[in-house]
C-alpha cells in the first residue's frame, strides 16, 4: 500500500507517527478498519490520506513525511480484543476500577494533625480537644496544664463544651494528684505551687485550699515531732527520742514516715554510739596515762559531724589535749625533761594547742639547759628562751624565766665558790663557805638551795664541835653502873638543843636512864614477883603497883604482872564460888555453877579443875533430868536443855530430848491400803 492508499476519514487522534505518538496507539473506528489495520474493501480513503498529529496534537503535514510511509509499520491489535469478549472485559474493569478507587476515597481516615504547627486561634474544637488528650496522656504537670489550657478556650455555649468540661475536671484532678506525689515525696512547697496553677475557674479548684491546709497539717505535725524527738536527743534521753520518733510512721507522709523517720533513727543510735564513746574517753582521760589521752583524743574525733554531739567532741579534745600538757608539765616540775618532752611531742594538732606546745618544747628544751647548774648552762637557756616571739602565748613566762636565769647566773658564781670552801672540810672553810653562800639573797632563784647549802655546812661544824662530847660518854657508859651511865648522860647532855648532834644525843641519853631505871627498880619487881610465888597475889600487887604507876622503864612489865595477878584472883573467886553454889545440888544450882566455873580464865591454873567440874556438872544434870522424864517427860525436857553446849553431856541430853518429844507428839499413822476409802461408787453401790 502506498501513501495514496490511506483513507482521508482517520482521525486525527487516532494515529501518529511512532516517533511523534505520547506512545499510545491510537486506532481507527471499528467500522473503518479490518483487523490486522487493514482499511475495510470500499474505503474512499487511502493511506497516503491519513492525517497525523503531534503529542500537542497539532497535525503533522504529510507532505513532508511521504517518502518514509513506505517504512512504516502498522501497530496490531491483540487477537482478544478484536472481539465482543475482549469489550465486555474492557467494559467490566474500567467501571470496577473506578468505584474501587472511589470506596477507598471515602474509607480512608484523614491524616492526624500537627499540634505543634497548628495555629491555635483558627483551630477547630475538636483539633483543640485531640491535641489536649494527647498532652494530657504524657501525665506531667506541664503537659496537663496545657491540655487545660487549650479546652478552656472553648465557649460555653460549643456543642463540645459538655465532654471539654470532663476532661478539664479530670486533668485537674491529675494535677492534684501530681502535686500530692510531690508532698508525698517530701517536696511542700513544690506540691502547693503546682495545685495553685490550676485555673481558679475550675470545679477542682476548690479542693486546692483544703488539699493545701491538709498538707500543711500533717507536715506541721511531722515537724513538731521531728523537733520533740531531737530535744530528747539533746537531753540524751534514747529511749524517748525512739518513742517519739516512732510516731513518724504513723504520719501519713511517706518522706517523713520513711526518709526522715530513718534519718532520725540513725541519728538517734548514731548520737548513743557517740555518748558511749564520749565516756569512754572521758574515762580513759581521767586516768591521766598519755596511752588513755591520745585514744581519747581518737574516740573525740571519730564522732561524726552530724551528731548532735559533735560540738562537745569538738569541744573535749583541746581539753583532753591540755591534760597532756599538764601531764608534760608535771614531769618538767619533777625536772625530768626527756619525758616532758616526748609526751608534748605526742599531742595532736586537731587540740588546737599546737602554738602552746611548740612554745613549751622550747621552754623545756631552755631549762633542761638551765638545770646544768652552771653559767654555760643558763646562757645558753637564756638564748632559747629569747627566741619566743612577743605574739606566743607563752612569752611572758619566757621572760620570767630569762629573768630567773639571769639572776642565777650571779647566784652560781657565788654557790660555786662557796662549794669549793667547804670542799675544804675544816670548820673556817665551811665558815668561809657560808658566809659565802649568805650573799645570795632568799628571794633569788637560787636563794633555796644556798640555804640548804649553808644548813648542811653548819651541820657539818657543830658535828666537828659536838662529837668529842658523844664519843666521851660512849666510853664512860661502858662499865654499865649507875654512876658511869649518869656521868654519860651529863656529858651527852652538854649537846644543846638544835645542834646536828642533838638527836642522836637524845638517843643515847634515853637508853642510859632506861638502863639506870632498870637498875634501880628490878629489885622492887623481883620481890613483888616474890610475894606472887608464895600465893600472896594481894601483898605482889601493892609492891608492884608503884613502879606500873611510874612511867619508868620497867612501868610496862609491872602492870603486866599485876593484871596476870588479878586474874587469877578472879579466877579462883569464881572457881570457889561456883562449888559453894553446886553444892546445893539442884539443876539450877548446877547450871549456875558452870557459868560461873566457865569464866575462869584459860591462863589460870584452875581451867582444867574448871573444865573436869563442868562436865560432871553437866552429867548430874542430865541423870536428874532422866529421873524426873521417867515420870512428867516434860519436865524432863525443861531440865536436860540446863545442860550448857561447855559441858561433854551436852550431846547426850539433846539426844534424850528428842527421844522424849518424839515420844509426847507421835507422828500420824499412815493409812492402810485396806483403810484406803474409794471416793465413787460402782453402780451406786
Amino acid at each position: 500500500m502506498t501513501e495514496r492508499d490511506t483513507p482521508e476519514s482517520w482521525h486525527p487522534t487516532r494515529g501518529r507517527k511512532p516517533d511523534e505518538m505520547d506512545g499510545v496507539y491510537r486506532s481507527p473506528p471499528v467500522g473503518d478498519t479490518q483487523p490486522f489495520g487493514v482499511p475495510a474493501p470500499g474505503s474512499a480513503n487511502t493511506v497516503n490520506q491519513q492525517i497525523l498529529y503531534d503529542s500537542q496534537g497539532l497535525p503533522i503535514n504529510q507532505q513532508d513525511k511521504v517518502t518514509n510511509n513506505t517504512k512504516k509499520r502498522f501497530i496490531k491489535l491483540p487477537r482478544w480484543m478484536r472481539g465482543w469478549v475482549g469489550f465486555a472485559l474492557v467494559l467490566t474493569i474500567i467501571p470496577g476500577g473506578i468505584a474501587f478507587l472511589a470506596m477507598a476515597m471515602l474509607l480512608k481516615l484523614p491524616a492526624a494533625p500537627n499540634c505543634p504547627a497548628i495555629f491555635w486561634p483558627l483551630a477547630s474544637a475538636s483539633v483543640r480537644i485531640h491535641c489536649a488528650q494527647l498532652a494530657a496522656s504524657k501525665q506531667t504537670v506541664e503537659d496537663l496544664l496545657q491540655a487545660i489550657a487549650l479546652v478552656r478556650e472553648l465557649p460555653k455555649d460549643h456543642p463540645l463544651r459538655g465532654e471539654a468540661d470532663r476532661f478539664l475536671e479530670e486533668w485537674s484532678k491529675d494535677v492534684l494528684q501530681l502535686a500530692d506525689q510531690s508532698f508525698q515525696a517530701g517536696n511542700l512547697e513544690q506540691a502547693i505551687a503546682t495545685s495553685k496553677k490550676i485555673p481558679q475557674d475550675l470545679a477542682a479548684y476548690k479542693l486546692v485550699d483544703a488539699q493545701i491546709a491538709k498538707w500543711q497539717t500533717i507536715w506541721g505535725k511531722a515537724q513538731g515531732i521531728y523537733s520533740d524527738a531531737v530535744e530528747e536527743l539533746r537531753q540524751q534521753r534514747w529511749q524517748s527520742a525512739f518513742l517519739v520518733a516512732s510516731k513518724l510512721l504513723r504520719v501519713d507522709n511517706k518522706y517523713w514516715a520513711s526518709v526522715k523517720y530513718d534519718e532520725l533513727n540513725d541519728i538517734i543510735t548514731a548520737s548513743k554510739e557517740d555518748v558511749d564513746k564520749l565516756d569512754k574517753a572521758q574515762r580513759l582521760a581521767d586516768s591521766k596515762v598519755v596511752e588513755n589521752l591520745l585514744e581519747a583524743i581518737k574516740l573525740a574525733e571519730s564522732v561524726g559531724e552530724k551528731s548532735y554531739l559533735y560540738r562537745k567532741a569538738q569541744e573535749s579534745i583541746p581539753a583532753f589535749g591540755r591534760k597532756m600538757l599538764e601531764l608534760a608539765q608535771a614531769k618538767m616540775d619533777a625536772r625530768d625533761a626527756d619525758t616532758a618532752l616526748d609526751i608534748a611531742r605526742q599531742i595532736p594538732e586537731s587540740t588546737g594547742l599546737q602554738t602552746e606546745v611548740e612554745d613549751f618544747i622550747a621552754l623545756a628544751d631552755a631549762q633542761r639547759s638551765a638545770w646544768q647548774g652552771n653559767v654555760a648552762g643558763l646562757q645558753a637557756a637564756i638564748t632559747q628562751a629569747q627566741q619566743i616571739n612577743p605574739s606566743r602565748p607563752n612569752y611572758d613566762k619566757a621572760q620570767q624565766l630569762i629573768s630567773r636565769w639571769q639572776l642565777e647566773i650571779e647566784d652560781v658564781s657565788h654557790l660555786e665558790k662557796a662549794q669549793a670552801l667547804a670542799n675544804q672540810g675544816t670548820v673556817n672553810d665551811l665558815t668561809a663557805a657560808i658566809a659565802e653562800a649568805q650573799m645570795i639573797p632568799s628571794s633569788n632563784p637560787r636563794g633555796s638551795e644556798a640555804r640548804q647549802n649553808i644548813n648542811s655546812w653548819q651541820a657539818q661544824i657543830e658535828t666537828i664541835e659536838d662529837r668529842p662530847y658523844l664519843e666521851r660518854a660512849e666510853q664512860i657508859a661502858l662499865l654499865d653502873d649507875i654512876n658511869s651511865l649518869q656521868a654519860a648522860i651529863a656529858e651527852a647532855g652538854q649537846i644543846r638543843q638544835g645542834r646536828a648532834l642533838y638527836p642522836e644525843a637524845r638517843r643515847r641519853i634515853r637508853t642510859w636512864v632506861d638502863k639506870v631505871q632498870r637498875i634501880q627498880d628490878q629489885p622492887y619487881l623481883d620481890q613483888a614477883r616474890e610475894f606472887a610465888s608464895r600465893g600472896d597475889l594481894s601483898a605482889a600487887i601493892n609492891a608492884a603497883q608503884p613502879i606500873a604507876s611510874s612511867g619508868r622503864a620497867l612501868s610496862g612489865e609491872a602492870q603486866e604482872a599485876i593484871d596476870e595477878w588479878r586474874s587469877q584472883i578472879r579466877a579462883r573467886d569464881n572457881w570457889n564460888r561456883a562449888r559453894e553454889v553446886a553444892a546445893t545440888g539442884t539443876p539450877q544450882a548446877l547450871a549456875e555453877a558452870i557459868r560461873l566455873a566457865d569464866q575462869v580464865s584459860n591462863k589460870s591454873i584452875l581451867r582444867m579443875d574448871a573444865n573436869i567440874a563442868i562436865d560432871q556438872w553437866g552429867q548430874q544434870i542430865l541423870d536428874i533430868a532422866r529421873s524426873e522424864g521417867n515420870s512428867d517427860m516434860a519436865r524432863g525436857i525443861e531440865t536436860a536443855r540446863l545442860v550448857p553446849r561447855s559441858s561433854s553431856a551436852y550431846s547426850a541430853a539433846q539426844e534424850q530430848i528428842k527421844i522424849w518429844q518424839q515420844f509426847l507428839n507421835p507422828p500420824a499413822p499412815q493409812p492402810t491400803p485396806e483403810q484406803v476409802v474409794p471416793s465413787t461408787t460402782i453402780n451406786g453401790q
